[in-house]
């Protein structure tokens, strides 16, 4: 059987390994038709790259945020542990709100481990790893580790 198709998007690039909004969109430079100008062309993301991208975008975005797009269940809580105190119930709450945010996706068959970490030597900062097992597939799909400032 053939895995469901897992879309095609605009491709982002990290620039940090915190999960906070600093991504650029993925360009390159193409010659245009008969070679006399130099243009960018905007590169696309595909399949499990794609629903990396996309998870990452929907725990980026604070949940409401598009509601007046008429997504108002789009997005992640993360926002709201923004300015505690990095303690073990902060973690449980975080690793909730993922857990929230990524039963929203579609093209998520299972969610297999969320593991939150503090980051080491950062007392406001927490490391998030993320596996989840798209539609269709066998193999899991690995996100992360990322930096959470918290």
């Amino acid at each position: 059987m053939r895995a469901p198709q897992l879309l095609t998007d605009i491709a982002i690039d990290v620039h940090h390994r915190e999960l906070r909004p600093v991504y650029r969109i993925n360009t390159q430079r193409k010659w245009v038709l008969g070679g006399e100008a130099l243009a960018l062309d905007m590169a696309t993301i595909s399949d499990r790259d794609n629903l990396g991208q996309a998870i990452i975008i929907r725990l980026l975005t604070p949940r409401g945020e598009l509601a007046a797009l008429g997504h108002p269940q789009y997005g992640s809580r993360l926002h709201e542990i923004v300015g505690r105190t990095n303690t073990a119930s902060t973690r449980d709450l975080a690793r909730l709100y993922i857990l929230e945010s990524l039963q929203q996706e579609a093209r998520i068959d299972t969610i297999e481990s969320v593991a939150i970490t503090p980051s080491p030597g950062r007392r406001s900062s927490i490391d998030v790893s993320i596996d989840v097992r798209p539609l269709g597939a066998v193999e899991t799909l690995t996100i992360g580790p990322i930096v959470l400032e918290i």
